[in-house]
């Protein structure tokens, strides 16, 4: 059985855990459409606990998840004043719906482009492939504001990035690093906040958004189901700000430690000792980010799985056994729920011609 230090560790206890917390400037912007509609935000802001008079304030994510719930409910839009027409209640869970029976991400993102055009006509999304990257748009189809930087302006961007990049790492239950980002505004004074939320790789003053990432990664299969999304609504929109941040990474740990420890294959309590949490901590953290340690479990075997199929010709007994699957059956068989056919069927279709392949190993998810 394993065993715990005596001592509480700092994620063991509550006072002493650092915090996730926004920057002042986000909430600003959330609010500048609201206050150019002439509303009073006061309200919402002292349900929430939230003082504007301190710019320097940081905000805790919970709190900003809530005012963003109040403010779409307040205002029956869930596009906080900030377009032409507002964004109905309802939106968001039809692009969550629309998105949820893709076979991949990028058929996701594809259907996400097209709703959005239909509900966000101000804002134009695309999906450019080229070669080993690939890269999310997001351009103006007519001017949001006179001024590039205008508060308003900044968190349509904002906004919207971090609501497609949120669902699309929720719907593949794994967080997706985007490898720099591009901003149509020049440097806001939050953009430090930037690496936390989007990228440490940022840069601005561009003409349209562009986030780069890796080109496989919209090749990942859709995780979510029906009952997932049911939970997943309980408290979205706003629930989207906190996840997949870099300050809330306990899903990236938890998956580097489940990889590094292969062929073995560690329970839950084992990576629980390994963090000096314990189980119910491990597992609440987990439910925070929007996941769980079998769902983290099932995608990295999943995840190295295909890249290995894809890249290598390594026997298929072989790659069972070094995902830790006691028998090939097994892998078999979890394989098939993950892409419904079999290993086989995969590796002649994406390589139809004996010695498509190279016999070289290369690097895992």
């Amino acid at each position: 059985m394993a065993r715990f230090p005596a001592r509480a560790t700092p994620d063991e206890v509550p006072h002493r855990r650092k915090r996730a917390t926004v920057a002042m400037g986000f909430v600003t912007g959330m609010l500048a459409g609201m206050q150019r509609d002439g509303r009073d935000p006061a309200r919402l802001l002292a349900a929430a606990g939230i003082d504007l008079a301190d710019a320097a304030t940081r905000i805790p994510i919970e709190r900003y998840a809530a005012l963003y719930n109040d403010i779409t409910r307040d205002m029956g839009d869930e596009g906080f004043g900030l377009f032409a027409q507002p964004l109905r209640p309802g939106c968001f869970e039809f692009l969550c719906r629309g998105m949820l029976g893709a076979a991949t991400l990028d058929e996701a993102l594809d259907r996400a482009s097209r709703f959005l055009r239909l509900v966000l006509p101000e804002l134009a999304v695309s999906i450019q492939r080229s070669g080993e990257r690939a890269e999310l748009r997001i351009a103006e189809t007519r001017p949001l504001r006179e001024s590039r930087d205008d508060p308003a302006r900044v968190f349509a961007f904002e906004w919207l990035l971090r609501l497609i990049h949120g669902l699309a790492c929720w719907l593949v239950g794994r967080g997706l690093a985007l490898d720099s980002v591009s901003f149509p505004y020049p440097r806001p004074a939050h953009a430090d906040d930037y690496a936390l939320v989007y990228t440490e790789h940022s840069d601005f003053d561009g003409e349209v958004l562009i986030a780069r990432l890796r080109d496989n990664l919209l090749d990942l299969p859709v995780r979510r189901d029906e009952a997932a999304l049911r939970a997943f609504l309980a408290g979205a929109p706003g629930k989207i700000t906190m996840l997949y941040r870099r300050d809330r990474d306990m899903v990236l740990r938890v998956r580097d430690l489940l990889r590094d420890a292969l062929p073995a294959s560690l329970a839950l309590e084992d990576i629980a000792a390994r963090l000096h949490l314990s189980p119910r901590t491990l597992h609440r953290r987990l439910e925070d980010e929007g996941s769980s340690f079998r769902t983290i479990k099932d995608a990295m075997r999943r995840d190295i799985a295909l890249s290995r199929l894809t890249k290598t010709r390594q026997p298929i007994a072989t790659i069972a056994a070094e995902l830790g699957y006691a028998d090939t059956s097994t892998f078999y068989r979890a394989f098939v729920a993950w892409t419904g056919m079999s290993p086989e069927r995969f590796r002649r279709q994406l390589h139809p011609h004996p010695g498509a392949t190279g016999h070289e190993r290369t690097s895992d998810p």
